[in-house]
């Protein structure tokens, strides 16, 4: 039986043409090529569309996460964190180890202050446009919470913190829920009267400066992002992604953090 005729290098030089063999190996590595590419483009293209999207990972439309600045350092959880506390936050860590049983169930994620950590004076504006920060909650408890409409997670939240405020909201707490939503002002006004939140301010950070101040300190990784704040400005807790706000669990741990003074 005669074999097949196999192309030589003389044969493919005279007609023009690459073997099967040979031509099916170019291709493959050219297609692999092309991967190696994209995946090297989606790779920083995802890393340059915004730190704001790590738990809310649906973005709504007419809404964007905000980029993240080259120029800014990166905050980790596992990096290095600015010593930003003073002499009146240290007992703030004494507060926290008052809370640790009561961070379980709904709130098991909670992260309880185990160092002095005075928080960013956090700046907004109210339903009105009228300015405001973090510094006028001053001789309150304040869960600080950050969110976007754009934030499925946020979205599910914002009746859990609408009802932490009408049980517990007063003169010695407040829920103080910062929207960071970029475009259409408007429209995280309009979601919060659609799913009925009637107990919560409304304030707003369009430029994103909260979430940036937060990740400066190394508490701002994704959306929702949430802490609970002593009286004089001091971190008692942190929690990154969402909870249950409205449970029986975050009731009787912001009751303890209100009544420990």
């Amino acid at each position: 039986m005669t074999k097949p005729e196999q192309a030589s290098p003389d044969t493919e030089s005279r007609n023009g043409a690459v073997p099967a063999a040979q031509g099916g190996a170019s291709a493959r590595r050219a297609s692999a090529r092309r991967t190696i590419g994209l995946v090297a483009l989606a790779t920083l293209a995802g890393a340059a569309a915004g730190a704001l999207a790590l738990y809310g990972m649906n973005h709504l439309s007419g809404n964007a996460p905000v980029a993240q600045s080259s120029a800014e350092p990166a905050a980790t959880a596992t990096g290095p964190i600015p010593d930003t506390a003073t002499a009146d936050c240290a007992a703030s860590v004494v507060r926290a180890r008052g809370l640790d049983g009561l961070a379980k169930g709904e709130l098991a994620a909670l992260k309880l202050a185990t160092e002095p950590r005075r928080l960013p004076n956090l700046t907004f504006t109210d339903a009105k446009g009228v300015s405001g920060s973090l510094e006028d909650f001053k001789g309150r408890i304040v869960l600080v919470n950050l969110w976007a409409t754009w934030c499925v997670p946020c979205r599910k939240e914002m009746p859990e913190l609408d009802h932490l405020e009408q049980v517990l909201g007063g003169p010695d707490f407040e829920v103080v829920a910062i929207n960071l939503d970029t475009r259409d002002p408007d429209k995280a006004q309009r979601f919060l009267a659609e799913i009925q939140v009637r107990h919560l301010r409304f304030f707003a950070d369009p430029q994103t400066r909260s979430f940036q101040a937060l990740r400066s300190v190394g508490r701002g990784f994704g959306l929702p992002t949430t802490l609970l704040v002593d009286r004089n400005g001091c971190e008692l807790g942190f929690l990154a992604g969402p909870a249950a706000w409205g449970s029986p669990e975050a009731q009787a741990l912001v009751k303890a953090a209100v009544a420990g003074r």
